[in-house]
């Protein structure tokens, strides 16, 4: 072979493994998954971004888990250091047995609030959804030096944003008897899991199936179902101390963007134009969406959340 065009192969050789690693550099996975030992607790979560960025803060709701973000993390990632935990008893975060663990909506607050100190999270934004919004209100009230802006994404903190799906359970907090309880076994079936994601969608068929489906599985674990009876029963708590997250929302007003399904068959718009009456500069935004709105319209929110939180945050924590 002339040495010319045994050079020339050397040289395209060498190109393609250059351009095959630039390419594999850019395409590596932006979301890295750990575990956080918090005292009997093993905590699941998802981290993406520069961990010098400005932080931001992702509570889950229910059935779901930090799963619900597997998506948007990476949109947020560019310039936000995004953690996404698993709350005890969902997703890959460890479900103590009940005579070990209390699910109360003030024990798993406790566990993250201990979670974001382990990890060293001191200042953050906070995105929450569902049963991540009392948690997340929680964390402002007792740390509101930590909070940098919220995002609530159909994450309720007023009586006018339940819905008359939540009639059941209200039932179960005035009258706690075992029947009522087993009443509610039925929002733990397959189909009321995937009513929960499709239910006001503007098409079922951008919801990947693999979200429900995920959900239903995790739901089956040994004692999963007690643990989630004894959240639906605590709830009622949550709403008890709605004030009082009013009164940190009038006291604080911190950069508040609610971004909601409007078609929520759970937390209905009325909820989020409620934060405007105690942070009058919110920002309400609705989408054409259901419950899980991430699910069908990602793109949407997504920008309405990094056009939020780049006009919000600075650039450096």
């Amino acid at each position: 072979m002339p040495i010319k065009q045994l050079a020339g192969g050397l040289l395209s050789f060498f190109v393609f493994f250059y351009n095959y690693g630039a390419h594999a550099e850019s395409v590596r996975p932006v979301v890295t998954y750990h575990y956080a030992e918090v005292n009997d607790v093993k905590v699941f979560y998802r981290e993406a971004g520069d961990p010098a960025a400005p932080s931001v803060l992702l509570l889950h709701g229910f059935p779901t888990s930090s799963f619900m973000y597997r998506n948007l993390m990476g949109m947020l990632a560019d310039k936000y250091h995004v953690i996404a935990p698993d709350l005890p008893g969902f997703g890959y975060t460890s479900a103590p047995p009940r005579d070990k663990y209390t699910y109360s909506f003030e024990n798993l607050a406790n566990t993250i609030d201990q979670f974001t100190d382990k990890i060293g999270l001191r200042r953050y934004a906070l995105e929450v959804f569902d049963y991540g919004a009392p948690i997340g209100w929680r964390l402002a009230t007792a740390h509101p030096e930590r909070i940098t802006a919220i995002i609530s994404q159909n994450g309720n903190a007023y009586v006018e944003g339940l819905s008359k799906e939540w009639d059941p359970i209200q039932k179960y907090w005035s009258e706690p008897s075992q029947a009522n309880r087993d009443q509610l076994r039925r929002i733990l079936t397959p189909d009321a899991v995937k009513w929960q994601y499709t239910q006001g969608a503007h098409s079922t068929e951008v919801i990947a199936p693999d979200s429900y489906t995920l959900d239903s599985a995790l739901l089956t674990r040994p004692g999963n179902v007690e643990i989630q009876l004894d959240l639906f029963k605590d709830y009622k708590n949550n709403v008890a101390q709605y004030p009082l997250y009013q009164q940190y929302f009038r006291k604080f007003k911190p950069p508040l963007l609610a971004v909601w399904g409007k078609n929520d068959p759970l937390f209905l718009p009325a909820g989020a134009q409620a934060f405007k009456k105690d942070i009058p500069e919110a920002k309400v935004v609705l989408v054409d969406a259901g419950h899980f709105a991430l699910e069908s319209d990602l793109p949407e929110i997504g920008a309405e959340i990094h056009r939020f939180l780049d006009a919000t945050l600075p650039p450096t924590q």
